[in-house]
């Protein structure tokens, strides 16, 4: 199997806000998941805020990531065939665009709702929309299939990272992980 070379290997800050971003996604999704079914309690709106709170804190390393993508030139793309170049390019856009398109809904939803977003219980954020149930009923639903969305995309992105890793054995994996090589 081939190691990166250094050159090969995306720059510290970019592999870092890869992964606390994939460790956070991963969570809010789950408590995302698991709250929704809860009955009304402290434990419920408790996990609410954190899920809010995590959603704050995504969009924020979404924007910092964003602007250090386009900012710092990732190393050259792999030999690979044309249609997993481009299908990995497209997933990468998709990936940028749901980063900012979950949390801003939920957002959007929450602001809708009536439940303003207090980060870590000290920092009020100004609503994003009006209050409206109407709205906070139209909103919901996309909240949810854009996370859903962004999980389906997130598990391809996983799984074509394996099939580098495993299958061609071409280091492609090696580019993003943390650590020194």
């Amino acid at each position: 199997m081939n190691t990166a070379l250094p050159s090969q290997r995306y720059t510290g800050v970019a592999i870092a806000l890869h992964w606390l971003l994939a460790l956070m996604i991963t969570g809010a999704f789950a408590v995302g998941l698991y709250m929704v079914d809860l009955p009304f309690s402290p434990q419920r709106l408790k996990l609410y805020n954190w899920h809010k709170w995590a959603g704050v804190l995504i969009l924020t390393l979404s924007a910092a990531r964003l602007l250090w993508r386009l900012t710092h030139r990732p190393p050259a793309d792999l030999p690979m065939p044309a249609w997993q170049a481009r299908a990995a390019h497209a997933a990468h856009i998709a990936l940028y665009v749901l980063f900012f398109a979950v949390p801003l809904s939920g957002w959007a939803y929450s602001s809708a709702a009536g439940f303003p977003i207090v980060l870590f219980g000290v920092l009020p954020l100004p609503d994003f929309v009006p209050v409206s149930r109407e709205l906070a009923d139209a909103v919901k639903p996309f909240h949810g299939w854009l996370a859903k969305g962004l999980a389906a995309i997130v598990v391809l992105h996983v799984a074509g990272a394996l099939k580098h890793h495993f299958i061609d054995r071409d280091g492609l994996l090696m580019r993003m992980q943390p650590g020194r090589t």
